[in-house]
């Protein structure tokens, strides 16, 4: 079964200024993902507290809400087979400390006493992927296209994309 799903991969505030924008989307290409939907954009307070509603009234919501809106980002929807569950794995543990090296957040991201810089958010689900795009993006800016090697993997009969 082909599972294609569409998820929504936030580039956060620590690596926008990090200048790892290019590595981490080049992560998700070299996977075969297809990028989508992509903007920068500095999320407000409204648009965080929004995202982040299931963690309101938990003691680090207001660092979260800080965190997020603290420089601008880069959101995107990430398209392709099983890409909620794949992309969840490419960004590893949310802590950095027990992020596996080769994960992004193993790879990029810092624990600095008391404050963890995670570098990405990954939706844990599709259905708070269709939520979290909907925040993002209006339909019109999401893109349908071939990518110059689909054709090469889709069966025979299926050749023209």
């Amino acid at each position: 079964m082909n599972e294609v799903e569409r998820t929504l991969v936030i580039i956060k505030p620590d690596a926008v200024v990090r200048g790892l924008i290019g590595e981490i989307i080049s992560r998700f290409e070299k996977k075969g993902l297809k990028i989508v939907g992509m903007k920068m954009i500095w999320i407000d307070r409204e648009l965080a507290e929004k995202h982040y509603e299931e963690h309101k009234g938990k003691p680090f919501f207001e660092a979260l809400i800080d965190y997020i809106t603290k420089a601008p980002v880069v959101v995107m929807v990430v398209e392709g087979r099983y890409a909620v569950e794949v992309v969840r794995k490419m960004a590893g543990a949310t802590d950095p400390k027990d992020a596996a090296p080769g994960t992004i957040r193993g790879d990029y991201g810092l624990d600095i006493g008391d404050a963890i810089y995670n570098v990405i958010h990954a939706s844990d689900s599709k259905e708070s992927a269709e939520r979290e795009i909907s925040l993002y993006f209006k339909p019109e800016e999401i893109y349908e296209y071939c990518k110059a090697a689909d054709w090469f993997y889709r069966e025979k009969k299926q050749a023209k994309c």
